[in-house]
């Protein structure tokens, strides 16, 4: 069995971690004030986390979550086998592409969350999970109010004139608050409840709404009303013991949310739903299900979506939408993503990690018919990320909550079997433990665990951070230093592009073609890349020539590569 002090620890952890990488911004001193910042915080969450599991819930875990750990395993192989056998750069699948860092670092300190919350068993952990959900959302709230009522103190670029929350994009934002609007609900709902919690519950919710009108994103609508909707059915279970209730309430749901996904293919009454970004996303999903199927073991790389986008993408993209000129570096449709990333293997082992979290929550519905809020907002929050993650991009500040809520579930099924639950003790007595604990206390291991988390997460933001630093200095000696490659300053196809515009632009044409022709040497399949050293006045014939050769190579359907 777990101990108490462990399970207790590891609760405190999420409670206080998840909030906070979820919202962890820095805008001074790099160029990326969200991604590369979020990161390293998650990956100081996933360190602590798989630490204190690896020394007082593995074996406790490995009874009762077998199938789930070996997943997780079978995900991360696959992911090591999309990062070697991928024609991007090695670093670049460690690490992701600049504005994504979504790389397999990023989705191994996702996974040590996941099997983290696998050891979650007392009835408080669960409440502490939600209670994190609930603080990130009150934040973020409460920056977007103040951003519409006396506008943005962050000094960030916002060329969507929305609200950006703390993520960094409308869409985002706008699907974090569709969650967090449908966990406030699911309280607000509890019967019993206190009126003041009810209260404050009903206010959030509204606010929430309102902001995800102002996000003008349509995500944030869609993941509500299904939170909505999803909330309604449990209700309905509770309070009627007919199931002919309960399943005519799902037929109705169905149906609407049938002709609701018509809608957004401009078919039939719900036609208004549509919008642009639609066809955009078909376009994307294609050329994804593309890289997949034509790399079915291996996938196309970790991140490395935007170098094959071109080579994937289907006729109609240059000519209808999105155009030509218009390009990816994701799906926008995160199961997809993982096909076109890792290939079968990698597909297979996520999905298997989402069907552990529904065959949980239909085995608690068959034990209890009640209105649990605890299990409802986890189930609801749950559904409403996966929901949002078949429409959008996997922002490491959301995914984190969809990899928590996933082991949770299963977690909560073990925990809600009968005697299965832990109480924490009510007296601070000494509890006898084994010498060895003495010294290895599960504190002490989660600070290990987050520093080790730390070191293998900041090597992007090192090497952002350094790079800005150069850029704003104006010394042509930083500049070039911050472009000498380590394992904390690696180097990076957006970086290089970056210096040779600004080297150019600045009157350095040959330290320009010198970082062009490394750029190229970094990544051979990096469209951008190759377009710049066809470009410079000073390359000469053979490279100009070399150039357009690995242009058409890389984007096989346009007429003419060498138009910008």
């Amino acid at each position: 069995m777990i101990e108490t002090k462990s399970e207790t620890l590891l609760g405190k952890l999420i409670w206080v971690g998840a909030p906070f990488a979820s919202v962890f911004l820095l805008t001074g001193p790099v160029t990326d004030p969200v991604n590369i910042t979020k990161l390293v915080a998650t990956g100081a969450l996933g360190g602590a986390l798989l630490l204190v599991f690896l020394g007082f819930g593995i074996q406790d875990s490995w009874k009762v979550s077998r199938l789930p750990i070996i997943s997780v395993i079978v995900f991360n192989l696959a992911s090591l086998n999309a990062s070697i056998n991928s024609s991007s750069p090695f670093l670049q699948n460690l690490f992701g592409t600049y504005g994504r860092n979504t790389g397999f670092i990023a989705y191994l300190a996702l996974t040590c969350i996941y099997v983290g919350s696998l050891m979650l068993r007392s009835t408080k952990s669960f409440q502490r999970l939600i209670q994190g959900l609930i603080i990130a959302g009150v934040l973020n709230l409460t920056y977007c109010s103040y951003v519409l009522l006396f506008g943005d103190f962050i000094n960030w670029q916002n060329p969507y004139g929305s609200i950006l929350g703390l993520f960094g994009n409308p869409d985002f934002i706008s699907a974090f608050l569709g969650i967090f609007a449908t966990t406030c609900l699911t309280f607000v709902m509890r019967p019993g409840q206190a009126n003041w919690i009810r209260l404050l519950g009903i206010i959030a919710f509204a606010v929430s709404v309102m902001e995800i009108k102002k996000s003008h994103a349509i995500q944030g609508l869609v993941v509500t009303v299904a939170g909505i909707a999803l909330i309604g059915y449990f209700l309905v279970r509770s309070k009627f013991e007919k199931r002919i209730i309960e399943t005519f309430y799902a037929i109705v749901v169905t149906a609407i949310g049938v002709l609701a996904i018509f809608g957004t293919l401009q078919k039939g009454p719900f036609s208004f739903v549509y919008k642009r970004s639609v066809s955009l996303r078909g376009t994307y999903w294609r050329a994804g299900l593309k890289m997949g199927m034509d790399h079915p073991f291996t996938g196309v790389g970790m991140d490395a979506y935007g170098d094959w986008y071109r080579r994937a993408r289907p006729p109609i993209a240059l000519i209808d939408t999105p155009g030509i000129n218009t390009t990816s570096n994701a799906s926008h449709n995160v199961v997809i993503d993982f096909f076109a990333f890792g290939g079968w293997p990698l597909l297979v082992a996520y999905l298997a990690l989402l069907l552990f979290a529904v065959i949980s929550i239909v085995k608690i519905m068959r034990r209890n018919r009640k209105y649990d809020a605890t299990f409802v907002a986890l189930t609801s929050a749950w559904a409403c990320y996966e929901l949002q993650s078949i429409i959008s991009i996997n922002q490491i500040g959301l995914a984190l909550w969809g990899w928590l809520l996933s082991g949770a579930l299963v977690a909560y099924e073990v925990a809600t079997r009968e005697n299965s639950f832990v109480t924490e003790p009510k007296s601070k007595k000494p509890v006898r433990i084994h010498k060895q604990n003495q010294v290895i206390s599960p504190t002490l291991l989660a600070g290990v665990g987050a520093i080790i988390g730390i070191l293998v997460t900041a090597s992007p933001f090192n090497a952002d951070a350094k790079f800005k630093s150069a850029l704003d200095s104006r010394n042509l000696n930083n500049v070039e230093n911050s472009l000498t490659p380590t394992f904390y300053n690696f180097s990076d196809s957006y970086r290089f592009g970056i210096a040779v515009q600004t080297l150019y632009n600045s009157h350095f044409p040959d330290l320009a073609l010198k970082y062009a022709r490394l750029g190229v040497k970094f990544n051979s399949e990096n469209f951008s890349a190759w377009q710049q050293l066809y470009s410079l006045p000073n390359s000469t014939e053979a490279e100009k020539k070399e150039a357009k050769q690995n242009l058409q190579r890389l984007d096989p359907l346009n007429p003419d590569v060498t138009k910008q």
